[in-house]
């Protein structure tokens, strides 16, 4: 092999690596960029008040129900979050009985759930 078929060759390795670097490059970019953009995504208020509500209902009718469809911030155990607060109100051995809970924003699961 000449000198000249060897830079050819020597070339052609760097332009297929460079190729690949590049490839990894965005393939990488696009998980991150995925990931950073679901984390910031909330979760609709209504959507959390329904899973609430089919929570409720598989032990009893419910009367009425709310929530508040703008999130809140919530610094709870040096954790920092913005959560929907929301009720829920049925009948238990007669009497109208309430509960209030509250909901992360972002994953819409339950934090806390309490009796008025």
């Amino acid at each position: 092999m000449n000198f000249l078929e060897k830079r050819k060759c020597e070339k052609n390795k760097e332009e297929i690596l460079g190729g690949i670097l590049f490839g990894a490059g965005i393939v990488i970019g696009s998980i991150i960029t995925a990931l950073c953009y679901e984390k910031k995504r909330m979760v609709n208020g209504d959507t959390i008040l329904e899973n609430v509500k089919k929570m409720f209902l598989a032990e009893a009718p419910i009367e009425g129900s709310w929530i508040e469809l703008h999130p809140v911030p919530l610094n709870r155990y040096s954790s920092e979050t913005d959560v929907y607060y929301g009720g829920i109100s049925r009948k238990e051995d007669g009497v109208l009985v309430q509960y209030e809970f509250i909901a992360d924003a972002y994953t819409g699961t339950v934090l806390d759930l309490y009796k008025l």
